[in-house]
């Protein structure tokens, strides 16, 4: 029992450690951040592409959402974002550290959140969480769990999979800012998403890793009929911003899907073995030509 609880009270002294560098670098990275925002004060472009900075988000989310929010009156200072992973790499933890708005995650991995629940700062900031696998089904019933007036601030969607269907469920909430993920493979014309399916898995569903999502075509059709317009991308090509239509002012530029198309940077085309290839631009198309997809405007199942 006495070497047990050795070994325990060194785990503890290690997790302290790991908690104390953790926190220290994140206060580095939150510095840079109010460094980088102040410059972007400065600048006096529309095109939110200009405030791009990355601190905890994938690519330069973060400089984009501290110009629309810097921008747009928000009654509701509150976040929900899903398909998080553990919370780390995310559109929504800057906001959340730098400005102190309240959030609620979502991830299909319970390991995933039990990380972010065993974080430094999971209990030093108001931020719920839930382990559930979204479909179009519960997301209703998962997002009442917010208890965040139905007036939200931000709503992002990342689920790399049916995040058409699962936007198109979303009754409990109208944001004032949406941040949806498109899938640039799909091109910036035709307005196509992967056909619904409740277990949906991007890395089973196709070998490639490319068939996942809608084309950004798509996510604007369905954001025009939730009263939302299109004020840009990131350049990376992996997420679109909309800003609910009564919000709209002139220090942002009301694009079309096609005008705000970015392509997409990342190469994570894989081989059937599960290797990533490396392809990029309009043979990335080629390898899931022929598969289905649901044009969702006439409501029918096309081919790629």
């Amino acid at each position: 029992m006495f070497i047990l609880n050795k070994i325990a009270s060194r785990i503890r002294r290690h997790n302290r450690t790991l908690f104390s560098l953790d926190s220290r670098l994140d206060e580095l990275k939150l510095n840079q951040g109010k460094i980088l925002g102040e410059l972007n004060k400065l600048k006096r472009s529309r095109n939110i592409q200009d405030y791009e900075f990355k601190i905890f988000s994938q690519w330069g989310e973060d400089g984009i959402i501290t110009k629309l929010v810097s921008c747009l009156e928000i009654k509701n200072k509150t976040f929900i974002e899903f398909g998080v992973q553990d919370f780390t790499e995310s559109n929504c933890r800057y906001l959340m550290m730098n400005n102190n708005w309240a959030g609620f995650v979502i991830d299909g991995s319970s390991e995933n959140i039990h990380r972010l629940r065993s974080s430094y700062y999971y209990h030093q900031y108001q931020i719920d969480s839930a382990a559930a696998f979204i479909t179009k089904e519960n997301i209703n019933e998962l997002l009442r769990q917010s208890r965040f007036d139905r007036d939200l601030g931000i709503l992002s969607i990342d689920l790399d999979g049916v995040d058409y269907y699962i936007c198109e469920a979303i009754e409990e909430f109208q944001p004032r800012i949406l941040i949806l993920e498109y899938n640039a493979v799909f091109g910036k014309d035709r307005k196509i998403t992967v056909p619904y399916e409740a277990a949906f898995l991007r890395t089973k569903n196709h070998y490639s890793n490319l068939y996942y999502g809608a084309s950004l075509a798509a996510m604007q059709y369905l954001a025009d009929i939730k009263g939302y317009t299109i004020v840009g991308t990131t350049t990376s090509g992996g997420n679109a911003f909309f800003v609910r239509n009564d919000l709209i002012n002139i220090e942002l530029m009301d694009f079309t899907a096609n005008a705000a198309f970015s392509d997409s940077t990342s190469r994570e085309s894989r081989d059937v073995g599960g290797e990533l290839t490396y392809v990029i631009g309009s043979d990335r198309l080629a390898i899931i030509k022929g598969l289905p997809v649901l044009n969702v405007v006439s409501g029918q199942i096309e081919t790629i």
